[in-house]
């Protein structure tokens, strides 16, 4: 049959040009939605991403970027996949996975099609909210990962440890700073029992807020096993920001030296975690070791705390 997808895509910035356009994948979501015995709708555009990511009635169709992008997403098709199942299976508000698949036209597409989650982005929301229900919100969300962090069977081939010794994302920190994350890093030798499913991105946009303010997760492809830290420290730091009403909903009674150990444990090991402490703390500059960094953070957390 003739291709769907008319478009050249020979690297990243090739593939850039096209994920959002909605002409461009009209063709190709088309025989995906008759593929799956979906009904087809009109198209709308999603907020940006990595993959193209579109609105067709009641349903999210999300197409990955293929190989010819210069990426590799097979892992992140897996991995979203098995998040999406395994949150339907655990009770967790998340988009219900309706169909998964592969079209191989003039290049091998994988695709997810889920439920439209009818609800509004966590930084869109956040600041209209009372006091209470931000506490309320915290709880709701810890419920939320108290069931999502749990033991499960391997799903990728991550090690989150081997991938932080790795990472080229630390360079605006001190040298010396470096040299105390490698050694820390190096003595990390976690025991299998103490990795559990982590989300691992759980930032503004990737919560939704409903009518009823009850929460939903979306987007499961940065997930990894690791330690619960990976989890909590992203949510505390990226999430609510070391906001009081937030944490205390989350955490309960918690010290700023807890959180800022937290932090450390986990924003270390965390494929983000440089750019979140950088923009927790507005610079790299001066942190010469892990204890101006835990200095930085508990004064922090006690400025939000006593706010």
């Amino acid at each position: 049959m003739n291709c769907l997808f008319t478009h050249e895509i020979y690297d990243w910035p090739s593939w850039g040009r096209v994920f959002q356009s909605i002409e461009a994948w009209r063709a190709l979501i088309r025989y995906i939605y008759q593929k799956e015995k979906l009904p087809y709708a009109e198209i709308e555009s999603c907020t940006p991403g990595t993959n193209a990511v579109f609105k067709v009635g009641r349903f999210i169709v999300k197409i990955f970027a293929p190989k010819e992008s210069g990426m590799d997403t097979d892992s992140d098709y897996d991995t979203e996949r098995f998040g999406l199942e395994r949150a339907g299976l655990l009770g967790i508000h998340a988009p219900r996975l309706i169909a998964s698949g592969d079209v191989q036209d003039k290049y091998l597409f994988r695709y997810l099609v889920m439920d439209y989650i009818d609800g509004i982005s966590f930084n869109k929301i956040e600041k209209t909210l009372s006091y209470e229900e931000k506490v309320a919100v915290g709880q709701k969300l810890r419920a939320i990962t108290d069931k999502m962090n749990t033991p499960c069977a391997r799903f990728n081939a991550i090690d989150v440890v081997d991938r932080a010794i790795c990472s080229t994302r630390w360079t605006a920190f001190p040298a010396e700073f470096n040299r105390e994350r490698l050694a820390y890093l190096e003595k990390l030798h976690m025991d299998e029992s103490e990795k559990v499913f982590v989300h691992g991105d759980l930032n503004p946009d990737n919560i939704l807020l409903d009518a009823d303010k009850e929460l939903y997760i979306i987007d499961f492809a940065d997930a990894v096993l690791a330690p619960v830290s990976c989890e909590l420290a992203l949510t505390t730091s990226e999430l609510f920001c070391f906001e009081k009403p937030f944490m205390q909903g989350f955490f309960g009674d918690y010290t700023a030296e807890d959180i800022a150990e937290l932090c450390i444990n986990g924003l270390l090991i965390h494929d983000y975690g440089a750019g979140i402490l950088r923009a927790s703390l507005g610079s790299a500059d001066g942190i010469s070791s892990l204890e101006i960094l835990r200095e930085r953070l508990i004064w922090l957390i006690k400025a939000e705390k006593e706010k």
